[in-house]
């Protein structure tokens, strides 16, 4: 079975990114914190997952094992497919969904998108106590102030996917940041 992967970039797209390896070109569903990290043309090298379904297999990459852990006890829970846990990650990073389930902090779950209170409860619900604890302190911008800056950016025209992949990994880079700080830092970024 395939654990890792090393090439170089191709391209990277809103939410997949496509990888030279070894004469192939692999194509990779990613979290927004992975993809962000990527230069086209540069080197990348990937923990990878291969979901099977009906359609197809599935090739998913991540930045650390942690991603990639997160990934596989997400599709563990009733009702969350590969988008939900891609979305949770994107939203949340590895670290931030093992502090919202081990605070059973449901309502930070939802600030991902297509994550429903129902979901989010799910997920605390089954995950409670099987997820490592993360070394680093739990991120001070919570669920409310991410969705705050992600709407507010919307209003303003910016691209979803876009938006989505920015807010979070700001969010992260400035925990102490309100969403008026985020808003502005993300006009920076997105401009």
């Amino acid at each position: 079975m395939l654990r890792r992967v090393r090439g170089e970039v191709s391209a990277v797209g809103e939410d997949r990114l496509w990888l030279w390896v070894g004469g192939f070109e692999l194509e990779l569903l990613a979290p927004t914190p992975t993809l962000a990290a990527l230069e086209v043309g540069g080197p990348a090298t990937l923990f990878v997952h291969l979901h099977w379904r009906e359609e197809g297999p599935l090739l998913f990459g991540f930045a650390t094992e942690a991603e990639r852990e997160a990934f596989l006890r997400l599709l563990g829970v009733s009702g969350v497919g590969p988008k939900v846990a891609l979305a949770l990650l994107g939203t949340l990073g590895a670290e931030g969904l093992f502090h919202a389930v081990a605070a059973e902090d449901a309502a930070a779950l939802t600030a991902a998108p297509g994550v429903g209170k129902r979901v989010a409860e799910r997920v605390v619900l089954e995950l409670k106590g099987k997820l490592p604890l993360p070394e680093t302190p739990a991120p001070a911008a919570d669920a409310k102030t991410l969705n705050e800056a992600i709407e507010a950016l919307l209003l303003l025209g910016f691209r979803e996917a876009a938006v989505r992949r920015v807010v979070p990994a700001l969010a992260r880079a400035h925990p102490e940041a309100g969403p008026e700080e985020l808003i502005r830092l993300a006009l920076k970024e997105l401009r």
